[in-house]
């Protein structure tokens, strides 16, 4: 299995769509917003295998200290094989040195993260305003 991953890939809207239906996001219910978060994200990083998009995560930042990654999917079918792995690595080194490195995870999510070293900040509570279902 050859994965290609890349920070300079571009997506369509059926490939996104498909991405986010398999993992049963509800940002998938609003395509148009979707793909205007995706487009004007800092940064994209993609994962393809001949060239069918099987993994996709974004990033927002200022640009020199602090970025938060909200999305990060990878084909059910594709995960525990470290597609996601590979995708935060290419994440983690285009943010390396930034002051604050940020997500929200939750179940099996967590230990994924802790595993990259992302850990809770001191004594933080996560807080949002959520139009999701899915957490």
């Amino acid at each position: 299995m050859q994965v290609e991953i890349s920070l300079s890939d571009s997506v369509t809207m059926d490939e996104v769509l498909r991405l986010y239906r398999a993992n049963e996001w509800s940002s998938a219910e609003k395509p148009q917003q979707l793909m205007a978060a995706l487009r004007g994200s800092h940064a994209l990083v993609t994962a393809r295998i001949s060239n069918e998009l099987i993994g996709l995560g974004n990033a927002i930042s200022d640009g020199h200290l602090v970025v938060y990654f909200p999305h990060m999917l990878v084909l059910p079918q594709f995960q525990r094989k470290a597609v996601g792995r590979k995708m935060m690595e290419a994440m983690l080194g285009r943010y390396s040195g930034f002051h604050q490195i940020m997500l929200a995870a939750d179940g099996e999510a967590v230990d994924f993260y802790k595993s990259l070293g992302f850990m809770r900040a001191g004594k933080t509570e996560p807080m949002w305003i959520y139009a999701g279902t899915e957490h």
